[in-house]
């Protein structure tokens, strides 16, 4: 418990600030399109048994190194054109539609009934986005959220065996924290456009940290691709393709994704004040020398000298909570005055 302390006015001597750290995330294709084992049976890609999603990582999975970069699957409405009973994990497809439109958007106003994705703000039934690719992004990467008009992905639109002899890129570029974007039960979104040739390409989530890409962002300006995965179309991948094909075939044309991710700090500041006419003795053994204070030199008239290395901040009950250390020492006598700033982050 200290001898001497100064009492802490929450009024006047306590601050609260908000940091916002940004930083740039690069994901090239050659990271998720080949770079560890032979196309599509990359060591960094893995499938699971359940078939229903596949994850990416920027090493071999199988190495303590590897870090979750994001998750690819597809997903369709049982309204679209592309549901059938017949294809190729069509229940699978259309929960995976459904759990992803549950979580981001939520219900209509039937409670049985998810809201489709649309590739617009007004989530009016209208632009409906019914066959799409999702990213589920990792939060390693994204931390608390993406930055908003951060957000560029560059997709391969020609055939197969050279798919970035054209490309199409899309930006949120329209997206700021003031306008451009709508907020969800998901959190905010905003979309993804071509703003060269009038195209949207999906939706991205920001704090959710998932991109909802429609099935024709792969269209360019020239139409979609008719081989657009090892000779089949992109209809034949959706329907008649296992969601492990499919991710292999946006892997395949995936040329760039990058966006800022953020990180939100928030601090508590203390102002801890030092009057003249406080803090100029120590409480340390060594100040005093046979009941003499050593630094006025034996001379009663000299003024009382302390230097200061430490702060300790206490609660009501005299608790010692937290201590700050200077980076050196500061005078501390009667003709001066300290006012030194602590600050805790969280």
């Amino acid at each position: 418990m200290p001898i001497n302390y100064e009492v802490i006015n929450p009024n006047t001597d306590v601050a609260t600030t908000k940091t916002l750290l940004h930083e740039v995330i690069p994901l090239t294709g050659t990271i998720v399109s080949g770079t560890y084992g032979t196309f599509p049976d990359d060591d960094n890609v893995k499938n699971y048994s359940h078939g229903m999603f596949q994850s990416v990582y920027d090493y071999p999975y199988l190495s303590s190194s590897a870090n979750h970069i994001f998750d690819l699957t597809i997903g369709y409405d049982e309204s679209s054109g592309f549901s059938g009973s017949a294809n190729t994990q069509n229940a699978k497809k259309i929960n995976m539609y459904n759990q992803f439109s549950q979580v981001l958007l939520g219900y209509t106003g039937s409670a049985n009934t998810v809201r489709l994705f649309e590739s617009d703000l007004e989530l009016d039934g209208a632009n409906q986005m019914k066959e799409t690719f999702f990213v589920n992004l990792s939060r390693l990467l994204t931390k608390d959220e993406i930055k908003k008009g951060s957000v560029s992905i560059t997709l391969g639109t020609a055939s197969y065996g050279s798919p970035f002899g054209g490309t199409v890129t899309y930006t949120d570029a329209n997206a700021t924290n003031n306008a451009g974007t709508l907020n969800t039960v998901g959190g905010d979104y905003g979309v993804l456009l071509d703003t060269s040739n009038n195209l949207t390409g999906g939706i991205v989530f920001y704090q959710a940290g998932v991109m909802v890409l429609t099935a024709s962002a792969f269209s360019g300006a020239f139409g979609l691709p008719t081989d657009f995965y090892d000779g089949l179309t992109l209809a034949d991948v959706m329907t008649g393709s296992a969601i492990s094909a499919s991710a292999d075939a946006f892997r395949h044309r995936l040329q760039n994704l990058q966006f800022n991710n953020t990180t939100e700090i928030n601090s508590t500041v203390y102002f801890c004040r030092a009057s003249h006419n406080k803090f100029n003795y120590s409480n340390n053994p060594t100040y005093l020398s046979s009941s003499a204070i050593r630094v006025k030199n034996q001379n009663r008239d000299n003024p009382p000298v302390s230097y200061i290395t430490t702060i300790g901040l206490y609660n009501s009950q005299n608790e010692l909570l937290a201590v700050a250390k200077l980076s050196e020492p500061l005078r501390k006598d009667p003709t001066n005055e300290l006012t030194l700033r602590v600050r805790l982050d969280y």
